[in-house]
Formats: structure tokens, sequence, C-alpha cells
């Protein structure tokens, strides 16, 4: 019931978005403009799936975006460099994002580094992977990838379908599964759910190659949006995708949360961008508005927790 209330509230802080941009703005409210939106979110989306997963832990990943980048950038590179066929790009590419991600659970979990400085370097590490392996060019790809972003049944693309399938595994996981009951106890005191029997370390390190391995599928999606690979991919991506689990009510704390959530708060922030854009906003003013409402969410996740500790 208490999930079901923040569901309730989620949709209804969405619906107001929505009401103040179509009647400030003359061509929000429109089927074509929710395609449109729907279709510009699944690599976002897919990255804050596993974002989601690593602050219930209690940690945080600032490589997503830099992880999607050097993906994209493998992907391009052995399709169009070395010749291979799309299908062994593609496994190159979510490779790479196991690798990434593998690196950062071996370095936080093997010697207990904060996720903030461990992944902080991976974030340089595979920015920089990408510009080298690309000479810092985009790969242009062609049509190879494009038929999973083109718009198919009610204007969805195959990857927006994608996503919410994402969405859905990873809610089922945290719900319904023992891992996901692991990550909560991880993210609530990982102390103590060592001392109950959790193997603290395997849960830890799943979850951050799980959030390594999603920001690679999220690199495939965007490489078949764009027809390229762009080694600038993702920069900001990490912000977005906290700001987006941040407001779908995970805590920074850790042992609270939902993937469910994390949908919503991709939304609220897609919706906020494309509406600002239709009202005319410039970009600092879209950022400086996008960072309130950040702030914003943090300080009532701050008040819902502690209100929370009372009950």
């Amino acid at each position: 019931m208490k999930a079901a209330g923040e569901y309730l509230g989620l949709a209804a802080v969405l619906a107001v978005l929505v009401a103040f941009f179509s009647l400030n703005t003359g061509h929000f409210f429109s089927f074509a403009s929710f395609q449109t939106m729907a279709n510009q979110i699944p690599d976002t989306l897919i990255v804050a799936v596993g974002m989601t997963g690593v602050l219930l832990i209690g940690g945080i990943d600032l490589s997503v975006g830099s992880v999607m980048a050097l993906g994209g950038a493998v992907l391009g590179v052995s399709a169009l460099a070395l010749h291979m066929p799309l299908p062994i790009a593609v496994l190159l590419c979510l490779a790479a994002g196991l690798v990434c991600g593998g690196a950062n659970a071996l370095v936080a979990v093997r010697w207990s580094i904060p996720s903030f400085i461990v992944t902080l370097g991976m974030l340089e590490i595979a920015r920089g992977g990408a510009y080298l392996i690309t000479d810092s060019r985009t790969q242009y790809l062609g049509q190879g990838l494009s038929a999973i972003a083109e718009p198919g049944l009610f204007g969805l693309s195959l990857a927006f379908l994608v996503s919410i399938v994402v969405v859905a595994i990873g809610q089922v996981i945290v719900s319904f599964t023992t891992f996901g009951r692991y990550m909560l106890a991880v993210g609530t005191s990982e102390e103590s759910a060592r001392l109950s029997g959790i193997n603290t370390t395997r849960v830890r390190a799943g979850v951050f190659i799980t959030s390594g391995l999603l920001s690679a599928v999220a690199g495939v999606v965007q490489c078949a949006r764009l027809s390229a690979s762009d080694p600038n991919a993702g920069i900001g991506l990490e912000l977005q995708a906290i700001a987006a689990v941040v407001i779908g009510g995970t805590t920074l704390l850790g042992g609270r949360g939902s993937v469910i959530g994390s949908f919503f708060g991709v939304l609220v922030i897609a919706v906020m961008e494309n509406g600002l854009a239709q009202m005319g906003a410039q970009e600092p003013t879209k950022r400086v508005i996008t960072g309130c409402v950040i702030v914003l969410a943090v300080i009532v996740d701050y008040y819902r927790h502690r209100f929370g500790k009372k009950q």
C-alpha cells in the first residue's frame, strides 16, 4: 500500500507537469509529442534501472555515462574498422560494459574503497578509452541498428519496449527475489546483513556488474537511435540517472526504493526537458530548473527518511 501511494504521488506530479506545459505551449499535449519523448528515453531508463540497484545497496555509480560511450565506441570500431558482423560487435559492446562493471566491483568490494571514488576513476578511464579507440571521432554505423530505434507499434520503438521489459525485470528482482531482499538488507545495514549470513561481497559485486552491463545495453540503444557511436555520448548521464532515481523515491542512504519509481523519475525529467524546450527556455535555464528539482527531491527524500524513522 505504501509503494502504491508513492506511485500515485509520482503519477500526480507527472500529471501536474503535463497539464502545466500543455496549458503554456501549443503542441505539448499531442500523441506525437508523447511518442517522441518515449522514444528518446530508453537509454536513460535502462541506465536508471542499474543505478537504482546501486543506490539500493548504499553505493553510487558515476561511470555509467562513460561506460555507455565506451561500449558504443567498441561497437562502432568493431563494426567499421575491424569489419566484424554486427551481432559480434554488439556482444563486444556488452562485454566492455561487463569488464567496466567488474572492475568497479573488484576495487570497491575487494579493497572497501568508497564507490564514489572508484566509479569517478572509471568515469575518466572509460571516457578516455572511448576517445582513444575512436580517435575522438564519431563512427557512423549506417542503418544496421536503426531498426531498434525506429517507431513501430503505436509509434513506439523497439528500444522503448525493451527498456520497459528491463524495468519490469528489475522490479521483479527487487520485490520478489532473494537477491532483491539481500540488496535491501545490504543497503539498510551491511554489517547486519553480513552477520545474518548474507554474502554481502557477492551482492555488491553483482549490482555493480549489472550496472556496467546495463550501461553497455544503453550504449547499443543510443547507437541505434543516432546510427552512430559518439565518444562524447553520455556526458552528464550519471547525474541525470541519479536525479531520476532519487525523484522516483530511492533514497541515497540505501535500503529503500523501487525500479518503477525510477521509471516515473525518468518520465518527470523527460517531460520537464521537453516542456521547457517547447516554452523556449534556453539550455542554461533548463539546467537551473532541473537542478532545483533535483535538490528539492533530495530534501524531500531526507525528510521522508527522517519521518519514517520516527514511525
